[in-house]
């Protein structure tokens, strides 16, 4: 199981040399990718406490992607429909063309509380239909990055005439990896994506979400998709999340060991810090006191 790193690009004191000092980490620890999150807009309150201050996902990349690591990027996750989906179609085909190949664009349809967010962004009319308008950005993007010509005709999207360039390294299969735990979110990841990209989500219930994901995937004659879960790392019991990697160290490697066992492939981990010097310490420890054992 591969261990990447969600960057420390949210909060007011987020900032350079926390970045800087997360991939360093990462890289030195043999972690084989790095993660940022996706909020524009959020209006003031609760939410605002955590996402008021976020650095732009993709710039914060293609940053990164400067240092020259050979750290995989990925975005947990983008919301297509508060974005244009060519852009980021752009964007991304860019970043994975610059790396040489080394983008997993995880996307996601945001959570019932976000119209205010899209109605920052003018997207409110998208609100209610965010997930197809998920669907249709998938199937425009691996038209795109197939080099698949004019046209392309959807719901949401009505494209005659164009030319798309230069194609990401890894052409169409750029890995896109959707989460979520509704019915339609476990058949998109199914049907559609190639990656399953869990959140807040602890063994038990990934593992109550794995015979729909196979049964889907056993009909329409496809694989089963990657695993993934993206969790918070919390050494002792106080948290307030709804999971976390958390207790004291035996429980913590259980819980590695299990996300291992279902056959999860990346664990995506947050520090929760945006202290450089404090980011590492738990990086260093997360790995050396519970990664290691777990994964003996």
């Amino acid at each position: 199981m591969q261990i990447g790193l969600v960057l420390p690009t949210i909060g007011p004191h987020a900032n350079r040399r926390a970045i800087d000092a997360a991939v360093s980490a990462a890289a030195d620890l043999g972690w084989t990718s790095v993660w940022v999150t996706d909020h524009l807009m959020v209006p003031d309150g609760p939410e605002a406490e955590e996402y008021g201050t976020i650095l732009e996902a993709i710039v914060s990349l293609g940053y990164v992607a400067g240092a020259g690591t050979g750290l995989t990027l990925g975005t947990s996750v983008l919301i297509p429909p508060m974005r244009n989906p060519v852009i980021l179609a752009k964007q991304l085909a860019t970043l994975d063309l610059l790396t040489g190949g080394k983008v997993i664009a995880g996307v996601g349809v945001a959570d019932k509380h976000d119209l205010p967010e899209f109605t920052n962004l003018g997207a409110a009319d998208r609100f209610t239909r965010r997930g197809a308008f998920v669907d249709e950005t998938i199937a425009l993007w691996r038209h795109l990055w197939s080099g698949g010509k004019p046209p392309f005709t959807g719901e949401f999207h009505d494209l005659q005439d164009y030319v798309f360039g230069p194609l990401p390294a890894q052409r169409r299969d750029l890995p896109i990896w959707t989460g979520g735990r509704s019915g339609a979110a476990i058949r998109r990841a199914a049907l559609l994506a190639d990656g399953y990209h869990a959140a807040q989500t602890g063994p038990t219930d990934l593992r109550e979400r794995i015979p729909a994901l196979q049964e889907l995937c056993d009909e329409a004659g496809r694989s089963l998709p990657t695993l993934s879960v993206r969790a918070r790392v919390h050494f002792g019991s106080d948290h307030d999340h709804p999971y976390a990697v958390s207790g004291d160290t035996a429980e913590m490697q259980a819980d590695v060991a299990e996300f291992a066992g279902l056959g999860v492939e990346h664990l995506v981990v947050v520090l929760g810090t945006t202290d450089p010097d404090e980011l590492r310490r738990r990086a260093e420890r997360f790995q050396s006191e519970v990664v290691a054992p777990a994964l003996a």
